[in-house]
């Protein structure tokens, strides 16, 4: 007889990654021979740069194999606080940088070093499917602040304020968004901002990590820079995930007060420890290095979104708007909800307009509940246009076939 494991009652309230489940389900059928085209994933389809992979094998040959600081390399911190300078205009210390494996760590950590039982924090929705449950993980409460498309998929200064109450201990902002590709503008991040400074309790996290991909010239800010007062309640995170194309590198990192950074490094020193260091002396390069393939690849992106709005609006049923960033479109699927599939199952649901999709024309897209704002769902296009035209021509004709 094999004994019953006894799960931690902690582990009730969190819901497995909904992205890695489409993601998986689509390996799996494509694995059984079906032609499967992924839409589920944010990952870019561009190859690391050959100079950052370059300086990786440079360290292993040069023996650079060990393990490093438990919240990253002097070097590493050093290149992160020359990019915050260079392009956030932000003066951090090496003291006030922390590195992780990934962004999730970076996040978890705050998180995890902040929050006692009760806490609050205030999600925007949609949200990344992670937030949420990072929150329910280490303790704290979710409270979810709707932002639907009459605001463009962004917090208002209204709505920020009638979330905040005596508990709130953080705001998580996303811009541009995972899922919804908004992205906030100078005069919006100043309206929160001037929310923000009259509740001195609520601390702001702020993931930047799609920085770069931002479309129609539109000017970036994070939110330390609109207002310095909140510099010393601010953890702006951000990684080499996106822009670089450094996804299984795994290296995200942030930079806060030092206070907060040795907290977090406190957990990181008992938990994962280190990242890999191959992948630091890699993240050195990608900060320090040419930056020049980063404008063609956004031009790549841009003109994907462009396609990909424009052949999703064409499809009986939907509508999706235009993002300012990211590689993701979030088209509301409302106009098909209460027909029925060829398949004779009625759509009730966005979960039921991407399992129908997938199951009747193998295109993975992941439901908008998943994200915490129905009836949707979120495309991603950082795939190559070939499989993106034949997604569009795959999605049209369900929408058409749906009675």
């Amino acid at each position: 007889m094999s004994a019953d494991i006894r799960l931690a009652d902690a582990l009730e309230r969190v819901k497995p990654s909904a992205t890695i489940a489409v993601t998986t389900k689509a390996a799996e059928l494509k694995s059984a021979g079906h032609d499967v085209i992924g839409l589920g994933a944010g990952e870019p389809d561009f190859d690391t740069p050959d100079n950052i992979k370059e300086a990786a094998i440079k360290a292993i040959r040069e023996g650079k194999t060990k393990y490093t600081p438990a919240d990253g390399l002097p070097e590493l911190k050093q290149a992160i606080c020359g990019k915050f300078l260079r392009e956030n205009g932000l003066t951090y210390k090496p003291s006030q940088v922390h590195v992780a494996p990934g962004g999730k760590p970076v996040i978890y950590n705050a998180l995890v070093a902040t929050l006692n039982p009760g806490d609050e924090v205030i999600v925007p929705a949609p949200y990344w499917v992670s937030y949420p449950e990072m929150v329910l993980m280490a303790g704290g409460e979710p409270v979810i602040a709707p932002c639907g498309p009459n605001t463009q998929y962004k917090l208002t200064p209204d709505a920020l304020e009638a979330a905040i109450t005596p508990r709130t201990r953080w705001i998580i902002l996303n811009s541009p968004s995972n899922p919804t590709g908004a992205a906030y503008t100078k005069a919006e991040l100043r309206g929160l901002a001037d929310v923000l400074l009259r509740h001195p309790q609520v601390w702001v996290l702020t993931d930047d990590m799609y920085e770069h991909l931002v479309y129609d010239g539109f000017e970036y800010w994070t939110i330390a820079q609109v207002e310095p007062t909140l510099y010393d309640r601010t953890l702006t995170m951000n990684g080499v995930s996106k822009a670089y194309a450094m996804t299984g590198w795994r290296i995200g990192y942030a930079a806060g007060p030092e206070k907060l950074i040795k907290a977090m490094g406190k957990v990181i020193s008992q938990t994962t420890s280190n990242p890999s260091s191959i992948s630091q002396y890699a993240a050195i390069e990608a900060l320090n290095g040419p930056q020049d393939f980063l404008e063609p690849r956004r031009k790549v992106y841009q003109q994907r979104r462009d396609m990909v709005v424009a052949g999703l609006n064409k499809c009986a049923g939907l509508h999706c708007p235009t993002p300012e960033g990211a590689f993701y479109v979030y088209p509301s699927c409302a106009g098909v909800i209460g027909k029925t599939a060829p398949s004779g199952k009625v759509i009730e649901t966005d979960e039921d307009f991407a399992t129908e999709l997938l199951e009747t024309e193998k295109v993975a897209v992941v439901f908008g509940a998943a994200f915490g704002m129905s009836p949707a769902f979120r495309v991603s296009y950082a795939t190559s246009t070939e499989a993106l035209t034949e997604a569009l021509i795959r999605i049209e004709r369900f929408c058409a076939a749906l009675k």
